[in-house]
Protein backbone atom coordinates (compact mmCIF):
# COMPACT_ATOMS: atom_id res chain seq x y z
CA UNK A 1 0.00 0.00 0.00
CA UNK A 2 1.40 3.41 -1.00
CA UNK A 3 1.87 6.23 1.48
CA UNK A 4 -0.93 8.26 -0.13
CA UNK A 5 -3.38 5.37 0.15
CA UNK A 6 -2.36 4.84 3.77
CA UNK A 7 -3.03 8.49 4.56
CA UNK A 8 -6.44 8.33 2.87
CA UNK A 9 -7.34 5.19 4.82
CA UNK A 10 -6.21 6.81 8.08
CA UNK A 11 -8.24 9.94 7.35
CA UNK A 12 -11.30 7.83 6.51
CA UNK A 13 -10.99 5.86 9.74
CA UNK A 14 -10.74 9.12 11.72
CA UNK A 15 -13.85 10.48 10.01
CA UNK A 16 -15.76 7.28 10.77
CA UNK A 17 -14.64 7.46 14.39
CA UNK A 18 -15.66 11.13 14.60
CA UNK A 19 -19.11 10.36 13.17
CA UNK A 20 -19.56 7.56 15.68
CA UNK A 21 -18.58 9.83 18.58
CA UNK A 22 -20.90 12.61 17.40
CA UNK A 23 -23.80 10.17 17.06
CA UNK A 24 -23.22 8.90 20.60
CA UNK A 25 -23.04 12.44 21.99
CA UNK A 26 -26.16 13.45 20.06
CA UNK A 27 -27.96 10.33 21.28
CA UNK A 28 -27.20 11.25 24.91
CA UNK A 29 -28.65 14.74 24.39
CA UNK A 30 -31.69 13.33 22.57
CA UNK A 31 -32.33 10.75 25.27
CA UNK A 32 -32.29 13.37 28.01
CA UNK A 33 -34.50 15.63 25.91
CA UNK A 34 -37.10 12.86 25.49
CA UNK A 35 -37.02 12.21 29.23
CA UNK A 36 -37.42 15.92 30.08
CA UNK A 37 -40.00 16.95 27.46
CA UNK A 38 -43.04 15.86 29.56
CA UNK A 39 -41.72 18.24 32.24
CA UNK A 40 -41.05 21.15 29.85
CA UNK A 41 -43.25 23.60 31.75
CA UNK A 42 -41.64 22.65 35.06
CA UNK A 43 -38.15 23.06 33.56
CA UNK A 44 -39.02 26.56 32.32
CA UNK A 45 -40.60 27.47 35.66
CA UNK A 46 -37.39 26.47 37.44
CA UNK A 47 -35.32 28.62 35.09
CA UNK A 48 -37.75 31.53 35.49
CA UNK A 49 -37.86 31.28 39.29
CA UNK A 50 -35.11 33.89 40.01
CA UNK A 51 -37.10 36.53 38.11
CA UNK A 52 -40.53 35.43 39.33
CA UNK A 53 -39.39 35.76 42.95
CA UNK A 54 -38.37 39.38 42.33
CA UNK A 55 -41.43 40.56 40.41
CA UNK A 56 -43.78 42.92 42.26
CA UNK A 57 -46.99 41.43 43.58
CA UNK A 58 -49.52 41.04 40.80
CA UNK A 59 -46.90 41.06 38.00
CA UNK A 60 -46.31 38.05 35.78
CA UNK A 61 -44.25 37.08 32.77
CA UNK A 62 -45.94 37.45 29.39
CA UNK A 63 -45.76 35.94 25.89
CA UNK A 64 -45.75 38.53 23.11
CA UNK A 65 -45.57 36.05 20.23
CA UNK A 66 -48.21 33.55 19.19
CA UNK A 67 -46.02 30.44 19.43
CA UNK A 68 -43.98 31.50 22.49
CA UNK A 69 -46.08 29.60 25.08
CA UNK A 70 -45.21 26.37 23.27
CA UNK A 71 -41.79 27.05 21.78
CA UNK A 72 -40.11 28.67 24.79
CA UNK A 73 -40.55 25.73 27.23
CA UNK A 74 -39.59 23.40 24.35
CA UNK A 75 -36.42 25.39 23.68
CA UNK A 76 -35.63 25.58 27.41
CA UNK A 77 -35.88 21.80 27.70
CA UNK A 78 -33.58 21.31 24.71
CA UNK A 79 -30.87 23.49 26.27
CA UNK A 80 -31.38 21.80 29.65
CA UNK A 81 -30.81 18.41 27.98
CA UNK A 82 -27.62 19.70 26.34
CA UNK A 83 -26.47 21.15 29.67
CA UNK A 84 -27.07 17.90 31.57
CA UNK A 85 -25.53 15.78 28.81
CA UNK A 86 -22.30 17.80 28.77
CA UNK A 87 -20.27 15.11 30.62
CA UNK A 88 -21.27 12.55 27.99
CA UNK A 89 -20.45 14.98 25.16
CA UNK A 90 -17.03 15.76 26.66
CA UNK A 91 -16.39 12.06 27.25
CA UNK A 92 -16.96 11.35 23.55
CA UNK A 93 -14.64 14.23 22.66
CA UNK A 94 -12.05 12.75 25.00
CA UNK A 95 -12.51 9.30 23.45
CA UNK A 96 -11.79 10.75 20.00
CA UNK A 97 -8.64 12.66 21.00
CA UNK A 98 -7.18 10.23 23.58
CA UNK A 99 -5.54 7.79 21.10
CA UNK A 100 -3.29 10.60 19.84
CA UNK A 101 -1.97 11.49 23.30
CA UNK A 102 1.04 10.14 25.16
CA UNK A 103 0.58 8.34 28.48
CA UNK A 104 1.74 11.37 30.48
CA UNK A 105 -0.60 13.64 28.50
CA UNK A 106 -3.54 11.30 29.14
CA UNK A 107 -2.79 11.33 32.86
CA UNK A 108 -2.78 15.12 32.76
CA UNK A 109 -5.81 15.53 30.49
CA UNK A 110 -8.30 13.40 32.46
CA UNK A 111 -8.24 15.61 35.59
CA UNK A 112 -8.50 18.68 33.36
CA UNK A 113 -11.53 17.23 31.59
CA UNK A 114 -13.29 16.44 34.86
CA UNK A 115 -12.40 19.74 36.52
CA UNK A 116 -13.42 21.79 33.47
CA UNK A 117 -16.85 20.13 33.49
CA UNK A 118 -17.30 20.77 37.21
CA UNK A 119 -16.17 24.39 36.87
CA UNK A 120 -18.63 24.98 34.02
CA UNK A 121 -21.48 23.66 36.16
CA UNK A 122 -20.24 25.70 39.11
CA UNK A 123 -20.25 28.87 37.03
CA UNK A 124 -23.81 28.26 35.82
CA UNK A 125 -24.94 27.45 39.37
CA UNK A 126 -23.29 30.64 40.67
CA UNK A 127 -25.20 32.65 38.07
CA UNK A 128 -28.52 31.01 39.00
CA UNK A 129 -28.17 31.14 42.79
CA UNK A 130 -26.23 34.37 43.37
CA UNK A 131 -26.25 36.60 40.27
CA UNK A 132 -29.82 36.27 39.02
CA UNK A 133 -31.61 37.12 42.31
CA UNK A 134 -29.43 40.20 42.89
CA UNK A 135 -29.58 41.36 39.28
CA UNK A 136 -33.33 40.89 38.81
CA UNK A 137 -33.99 42.43 42.21
CA UNK A 138 -32.06 45.52 41.09
CA UNK A 139 -33.84 45.72 37.73
CA UNK A 140 -37.34 45.36 39.15
CA UNK A 141 -36.69 47.88 41.93
CA UNK A 142 -35.28 50.37 39.41
CA UNK A 143 -38.50 50.46 37.35
CA UNK A 144 -40.06 53.96 37.36
CA UNK A 145 -43.26 54.49 39.30
CA UNK A 146 -46.29 53.47 37.28
CA UNK A 147 -44.31 51.01 35.11
CA UNK A 148 -45.34 47.35 35.44
CA UNK A 149 -42.45 44.90 35.04
CA UNK A 150 -43.79 42.11 32.80
CA UNK A 151 -40.96 40.33 30.98
CA UNK A 152 -41.49 38.37 27.76
CA UNK A 153 -40.72 34.67 28.31
CA UNK A 154 -38.79 34.29 25.04
CA UNK A 155 -36.62 37.36 25.71
CA UNK A 156 -36.00 36.13 29.25
CA UNK A 157 -34.81 32.72 28.05
CA UNK A 158 -32.40 34.23 25.52
CA UNK A 159 -31.10 36.57 28.22
CA UNK A 160 -30.41 33.91 30.87
CA UNK A 161 -28.91 31.45 28.38
CA UNK A 162 -26.26 34.01 27.46
CA UNK A 163 -25.47 34.54 31.14
CA UNK A 164 -25.42 30.81 31.92
CA UNK A 165 -22.82 30.18 29.23
CA UNK A 166 -20.92 33.40 30.03
CA UNK A 167 -20.47 32.44 33.69
CA UNK A 168 -19.87 28.78 32.85
CA UNK A 169 -17.09 29.64 30.40
CA UNK A 170 -15.66 32.34 32.68
CA UNK A 171 -15.18 29.76 35.41
CA UNK A 172 -12.88 27.85 33.03
CA UNK A 173 -10.13 30.43 33.62
CA UNK A 174 -7.99 28.12 35.84
CA UNK A 175 -8.09 25.40 33.19
CA UNK A 176 -7.10 27.85 30.45
CA UNK A 177 -4.27 29.16 32.64
CA UNK A 178 -2.89 25.69 33.32
CA UNK A 179 -3.07 24.72 29.63
CA UNK A 180 -1.20 27.88 28.59
CA UNK A 181 1.60 27.16 31.05
CA UNK A 182 1.69 23.42 30.34
CA UNK A 183 1.88 23.96 26.56
CA UNK A 184 4.70 26.47 26.92
CA UNK A 185 2.75 29.38 25.38
CA UNK A 186 3.42 31.44 28.50
CA UNK A 187 5.18 31.19 31.86
CA UNK A 188 4.07 31.49 35.46
CA UNK A 189 6.28 34.56 35.87
CA UNK A 190 4.57 36.25 32.92
CA UNK A 191 1.13 35.47 34.35
CA UNK A 192 2.13 36.98 37.69
CA UNK A 193 3.44 40.16 36.04
CA UNK A 194 0.18 40.68 34.13
CA UNK A 195 -2.12 40.53 37.16
CA UNK A 196 -3.16 44.17 36.83
CA UNK A 197 -4.08 43.74 33.15
CA UNK A 198 -6.09 40.61 33.93
CA UNK A 199 -7.95 42.42 36.71
CA UNK A 200 -8.83 45.26 34.34
CA UNK A 201 -9.68 42.83 31.54
CA UNK A 202 -12.04 40.89 33.84
CA UNK A 203 -14.10 44.04 34.40
CA UNK A 204 -14.07 44.88 30.69
CA UNK A 205 -15.33 41.36 29.87
CA UNK A 206 -17.97 41.72 32.58
CA UNK A 207 -19.06 45.01 31.04
CA UNK A 208 -19.35 43.49 27.57
CA UNK A 209 -21.23 40.25 28.31
CA UNK A 210 -23.41 41.19 31.28
CA UNK A 211 -26.24 43.72 31.55
CA UNK A 212 -25.24 47.36 32.11
CA UNK A 213 -25.31 47.26 35.90
CA UNK A 214 -22.48 47.27 38.41
CA UNK A 215 -23.77 44.24 40.33
CA UNK A 216 -23.61 41.64 37.54
CA UNK A 217 -20.37 43.07 36.14
CA UNK A 218 -18.67 42.84 39.53
CA UNK A 219 -20.08 39.37 40.25
CA UNK A 220 -18.49 38.16 37.01
CA UNK A 221 -15.19 40.06 37.17
CA UNK A 222 -14.24 39.25 40.77
CA UNK A 223 -14.64 35.43 40.45
CA UNK A 224 -12.77 35.51 37.12
CA UNK A 225 -9.80 37.25 38.73
CA UNK A 226 -9.83 34.96 41.79
CA UNK A 227 -9.96 31.92 39.50
CA UNK A 228 -7.01 33.37 37.57
CA UNK A 229 -5.03 33.39 40.82
CA UNK A 230 -6.14 29.80 41.47
CA UNK A 231 -4.89 28.89 38.00
CA UNK A 232 -1.46 30.34 38.81
CA UNK A 233 -1.27 28.37 42.07
CA UNK A 234 -2.36 25.19 40.31
CA UNK A 235 0.22 25.75 37.57
CA UNK A 236 2.95 26.10 40.20
CA UNK A 237 1.87 22.87 41.88
CA UNK A 238 1.86 20.95 38.59
CA UNK A 239 5.23 22.42 37.60
CA UNK A 240 6.76 21.23 40.88
CA UNK A 241 5.40 17.72 40.32
CA UNK A 242 6.65 17.67 36.73
CA UNK A 243 10.12 18.86 37.81
CA UNK A 244 10.24 16.12 40.45
CA UNK A 245 9.38 13.50 37.85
Amino acid sequence: MSEEELQEETLLSHLIELRSRLLKAGSAVLLLFVVLIPFADEVFNRIALPLMNQLPEGSTMIATQVASPFLTPFKTTMFAALFLAMPAVLYQLWGFTAPGLYTKEKRFAVPLLVSSTLLFYLGALFAYVVVFPLMFGFFTSAAPEGVSVMTDISSYLDFVLVLFFAFGLSFEVPIATVILVWSGLTSIESLEKNRAYVFLGAFIIGMLITPPDVISQTLLAVPVYLLYECGILLSKTLKIKRDEE
